[in-house]
């Protein structure tokens, strides 16, 4: 069972980013951004703290008491950092350990999830130690368009569109060998749109415990509960020359055309909305997490993937569909603070 801390705006706060995956240079904007709306919020305790080998060291020296985790991608939104903190029973945010690593592993991602009934797209896996059958998997594969994929990768990373069957073979040799596995999933041709879903904490004051004192009478904020809250859908039209969502169109100011609420029927909305829930509830997600998903012209929904550390910067998606719920960033941003957790 999860267990919450206490925070009052004298809590030593580390803010962990950077660190060591190729969404680092995304990581260091969304900590920037999260460390300065933390000191704006009034916890002057806050620190920045580069993530690397000497992360434990990092972590004691500047006597931090709660992680704020900005880190995407490898060693950081797969479980391990986690893994660290839980042993060093720090509160950290985000998901937890399991929830975590299932989450950046989208084959394991869809097989748990579509063992529960939520919809994907039709895919077909590869990893390095089934390099030998390569030629046979090729043959497998169905017809492009379809998107060839890192198995443990975010932000879009190594992904590519296929549409000519003369460059698919080719494609999937350089992801195989540049990640250790490549996952070729159909094209379904729809609206591409990503939902936030944050665990809303119901929380009460109370009298502060920990490493500082209050003799001035602070208040202490504590969890009495959760609710899980569907963001406004974000609808997605990217420009760029990849045709989809990729890190170019992400991290790029005028590269996406962001349409929200999304153009979609209140029912379509509705029902998105509920499938991004069972979704992060079917991980076990903690504090807060984005579902990405086709609204497909045939009238269905396919999950792609499950972020459970999304990207806080200028562009990202989760603050400007918070905006658009009345939610400030500097509010999301204690929002997430104060989800945090350990034994999640």
């Amino acid at each position: 069972m999860k267990t919450a801390p206490r925070i009052t705006k004298e809590t030593v706060v580390g803010v962990l980013y950077g660190g060591l995956s190729n969404e680092r240079e995304v990581s260091l904007r969304s900590g920037k951004n999260c460390y300065n709306a933390l000191l704006r919020l009034g916890y002057k305790n806050t620190v920045l703290i580069d993530v690397s080998e000497n992360l434990t060291e990092d972590l004691k020296e500047n006597a931090v008491e709660i992680a704020f985790l900005c880190l995407h991608g490898k060693y950081g939104e797969d479980g391990t950092v986690q893994g660290l903190l839980e042993l060093m029973k720090l509160p950290y945010t985000g998901s937890g350990v399991l929830s975590s690593a299932l989450a950046m592993n989208k084959p394991l991602t869809k097989r748990v999830l579509t063992a529960q009934g939520l919809p994907f797209p039709s895919s077909y896996v590869i990893e390095e130690h089934e390099s030998d059958n390569f030629d046979q998997f090729i043959k497998t594969l169905p017809a492009p368009p379809v998107m060839v994929k890192p198995l443990n990768e975010g932000s879009s990373v190594g992904v590519f569109k296929i549409e000519d069957v003369s460059e698919l073979a080719g494609c999937v040799k350089d992801t195989l060998r540049e990640f250790g596995g490549a996952i070729v999933e159909s094209f379904v041709s729809g609206q591409e749109i990503t939902i936030g879903v944050l665990e809303e904490s119901h929380v009460s004051a109370s009298a502060g415990i920990g490493s500082h004192s209050h003799s001035n009478g602070s208040a202490v904020l504590a969890h009495t509960g959760t609710q899980l809250v569907a963001l406004p859908i974000l609808e997605l039209r990217p420009k760029s020359k990849a045709g989809f969502y990729d890190y170019e169109a992400k991290y790029t100011k005028g590269m996406t055309e962001f349409v929200l609420p999304a153009e979609l029927s209140e029912a379509r909305t509705a029902e998105a909305q509920e499938l991004a829930k069972k979704t992060f509830r079917a991980l076990n997600c903690s504090g807060y997490a984005r579902v990405d998903m086709i609204a497909g012209h045939d009238g269905k929904l396919y999950i792609l993937e499950v972020n459970t550390l999304p990207g806080m910067t200028d562009t990202s998606d989760l603050p400007a569909m918070a905006e658009v719920a009345g939610i400030s960033y500097d509010q999301l941003v204690e929002r997430i603070l104060l989800s945090a957790g350990l034994d999640k």
